[in-house]
């Protein structure tokens, strides 16, 4: 009896198991397989380790000894994966570092969205809002909801606030904008608050007027630009099929006003970018840009309508991504500046202790602590995604309307319902995950794609996109390391 093999169990171990004579005590750590030959350990601070496969099973074990390695014994009681002590020396240091990953909880909301109205001239295929005629005065944003609007951004007590406009096409309404920033430059001086300024817009109805108030007033111009005119002209439509060299016309004026630096510009990716990964890596490189988002297209609203044209596999567009950010780094190893920013974003968190202001990769959720959306007809949302899901008629993220208190919004009913949903640290798949501290939570997401806040992550699209990236940014680093370096400078800047 005594050489029958032992019988495999899930049931928990004793303590005895786990007290052996070795000299160090495991802390909270993570770790994810990278290649076939490497594994990720990360810490609840970001801190990470790239080690051969078999490492994280050997420090648990306790199979591990400082003697085998005393270089990597180092670095793990450096980075907060092991300590000497049951509780480590250092321990106040950790809470300085992991309080600084989440400082940008420390203000509370700093973007303030503003759909001024819902007027347009173009009527893009992949559009999320319930777009109207352009001569619909009816849903434009009015007065005494800018004004109540104003008074709720006021009374944040974050002294640093973003006012973006969107639409709609937002400049078709220039004169609602004119009237909110005028109206809240008196305000900030009352409340000490400072400023900028944001107007999204896809350029056509641009004016030499509309330039010059905005050169005069700091505002900066986002845009779209979704790669070559036989792109761009069939996402972005216009009766006249010119959107593209609107866009292309009014980027340079605005450069030549507000200066390079003022001027973004944003690429949706639909089924039909898929096939150009190169085209539109190029593209932006040869409008003058050194910088392009790759996304994925958004679930939400009206875009949902046309599958052919707007639904594609995660795995797709993965490969779309891949391929572009290749390109990318060519050109960054040809001595060429050029940043991709979604990598961007999630390096940051990779390699510094420091938060980042992209609200889809926050936790706490960018929703209500970083963003808040006043729609045109005076309703508050938690996100831009909220108000779109709204236009569906679907309001589960409705705070309020701007005549509700600022209480009653931001720390009402709706809001501390929200709030059990927006931590990845106690979430299903993500409390257990590697990148937890690199990624974020999105409710929104979640519940538009697959029914519920919590969402289930083995199916999920926001998982499986930001997990293969993250992994990616990982495997590439670790293979070359002028490809590590420029990822550094992508942070840092210029170099």
């Amino acid at each position: 009896m005594d050489n029958l093999p032992v019988k495999n169990t899930r049931k928990f171990k004793t303590e005895e198991h786990y007290n052996n004579s070795s000299s160090y005590h495991l802390l909270p750590f993570r770790f994810h397989r990278i290649t076939s030959l490497k594994e990720v350990l990360v810490n609840e601070i970001g801190d990470f380790l790239l080690v051969p496969i078999g490492t994280a099973k050997a420090i648990i074990t306790k199979s591990f000894t400082r003697n085998e390695n005393e270089e990597l014994y180092g670095d793990l009681i450096a980075n907060f994966f092991i300590s000497e002590t049951p509780i480590p020396e250092l321990l106040d240091v950790l809470a300085v570092r992991y309080r600084t990953r989440k400082s940008f909880l420390d203000y509370f909301t700093s973007l303030h969205i503003f759909v001024i109205t819902l007027r347009c001239e173009h009527t893009c295929h992949y559009c999320q809002v319930s777009r109207v005629n352009k001569d619909i005065d009816a849903f434009n944003m009015q007065k005494h909801h800018i004004n109540a609007g104003i008074d709720l951004m006021m009374k944040s007590p974050n002294p640093d606030i973003t006012m973006e406009f969107q639409g709609g096409e937002a400049l078709l309404a220039f004169d609602k904008i004119i009237y909110a920033v005028e109206r809240t430059k008196v305000e900030a001086q009352k409340y000490n608050k400072n400023i900028s300024y944001v107007i999204c817009t896809n350029l056509a109805p641009l004016t030499d007027d509309i330039l010059h108030y905005c050169k005069s007033n700091n505002i900066l111009i986002s845009t779209s630009l979704d790669g070559p005119d036989y792109i761009h002209n069939q996402n972005r439509h216009r009766p006249q099929k010119n959107s593209y060299e609107l866009a292309i016309d009014g980027i340079r004026k605005c450069r030549e006003t507000l200066g390079e630096e003022n001027v973004s510009a944003l690429l949706t990716t639909t089924a039909l970018s898929l096939k150009y990964p190169f085209e539109i890596v190029d593209e932006y490189y040869s409008q003058g840009f050194r910088n392009i988002f790759l996304r994925p297209i958004s679930p939400y609203g009206f875009a949902t309508h046309n599958d052919k044209k707007n639904k594609y596999e995660t795995s797709t567009f993965l490969d779309f991504y891949k391929t572009a950010l290749g390109r990318i780094i060519e050109y960054n190893l040809q001595g060429q500046f050029y940043r991709e920013d979604y990598a961007s974003i999630i390096l940051k968190k990779v390699l510094t202790p420091f938060p980042v202001g992209y609200v889809d990769l926050q936790s706490p959720a960018g929703m209500i602590n970083n963003v808040i959306v006043f729609n045109y007809d005076g309703k508050v949302y938690a996100t831009d995604e909220s108000r779109m899901l709204a236009e569906m008629n679907d309001y589960t993220f409705l705070l309020g309307t701007v005549e509700d208190s600022y209480e009653d919004i931001f720390y009402g009913a709706k809001a501390l319902e929200l709030s059990e949903y927006w931590l990845n640290e106690t979430l299903p798949g993500c409390s257990e995950c590697a990148f937890q501290g690199y990624c974020g939570s999105d409710p929104v997401f979640n519940y538009a794609t697959q029914g519920s806040l919590v969402g289930f992550r083995p199916t999920s699209a926001f998982c499986q996109k930001n997990m293969e990236i993250i992994r990616y940014l990982f495997e590439l680093m670790d293979s070359d390391k002028r490809i590590e370096k420029v990822f550094k400078s992508w942070i840092v800047g210029r170099t």
